[in-house]
């Protein structure tokens, strides 16, 4: 478990930190649209669950959900153009899976991770499915507003 938790927060440093990729580098983890550069990652809310309440990570979004299929969706933001990170926006999502009846719609809230504004929430991932993951990212005074930005997502328990 020790090994899961080091592996998780690399990767999001590694998405709080980085910067922009060309468009030839796009992947499931990655896409532009609109002149925008996205990245998704997905980790089980159970390591945020291990921080104590007093961490800032302890009590994001109201504090991690209890729930055996709870995740949390983490989403960066940036300038496709000029690789600056975007910390105005709002973010929402729609996540549906083809084996599930019905689709969530979240809210992205801003959080700081490695000094940086990232954009997450959690979320119930019920089972071994293909998920759909449908961003709609808004900034203020970027037309156009807002801009659509689509994943798929394969998740294993």
């Amino acid at each position: 478990m020790k090994l899961l938790g080091l592996l998780v927060s690399v990767l999001v440093v590694a998405i709080a930190a980085g910067g922009p990729v060309s468009a030839a580098d796009e992947d499931e983890n990655y896409k532009t649209a609109q002149g925008l550069a996205v990245y998704l990652g997905v980790l089980p809310a159970a390591i945020v669950r291990g921080h104590p309440a007093s961490h800032p990570e302890g009590t994001m979004h109201g504090g991690a959900p209890q729930g055996k299929h709870e995740d949390h969706v983490v989403v960066a933001v940036f300038d496709a153009k000029t690789g600056a990170r975007i910390e105005n926006a709002r973010v929402t999502a729609n996540i549906s899976g083809l084996g599930h009846i019905g689709a969530q719609n979240i809210d992205l809230e801003p959080m700081s991770i490695a000094g940086t504004i990232t954009y997450g929430n959690f979320v119930e991932l019920p089972g071994n499915d293909r998920y759909d993951i449908k961003l709609n990212i808004t900034v203020p005074g970027r037309k156009p507003a807002p801009v659509r930005v689509d994943f798929t997502y394969q998740h294993l328990q």
